[in-house]
């Protein structure tokens, strides 16, 4: 799947739920299907800078595509970054670099966070498109 036919799902998911408590609620289940990280990556080195929570990413390149793992200590946190991982994950660095992640505004996510959390979200972006900036100059 592309990164925008990803997008396009998730956004018809969340338009199924009316409220945005029902769609916190999705989120946190959301993060229960995030798979397990790695501890090894669970160090400062890997921890997202920026976020309230503990967020922790790691990316390898695997034949031109980043795979991503990721991990949080809050629940709403790892909800958010279940659903860039499930957007970005397995996709080459110039797919990730050149990709408008519209889907955050079309479910309403930007006007339904708190500051510190939606800080948090461009924090988790702006790191793993760091990632595909690095593995692209490679």
């Amino acid at each position: 799947m592309t990164i925008n036919e990803i997008q396009e799902e998730i956004i018809d998911e969340f338009s199924s739920f009316d409220d945005w408590m029902d769609k916190y609620n999705y989120l946190i289940e959301l993060s229960k299907e995030l798979p397990i990280m790695d501890n090894a990556y669970k160090t400062e080195s890997y921890l997202i800078q920026g976020c309230q929570s503990r967020v922790w990413i790691h990316a390898e390149l695997q034949n031109g595509k980043i795979r991503y793992t990721a991990d949080s200590d809050a629940i709403i946190a790892k909800g958010l970054i279940a659903l860039l991982v499930r957007v970005l994950d397995n996709h080459s660095p110039e797919e990730i670099l050149n990709t408008d992640l519209y889907f955050i505004d079309k479910i309403g996510m930007k006007e339904n966070l708190t500051p510190t959390r939606a800080n948090g979200l461009l924090s988790m972006i702006k790191q793993m498109k760091m990632y595909a900036l690095a593995f692209k100059n490679r």
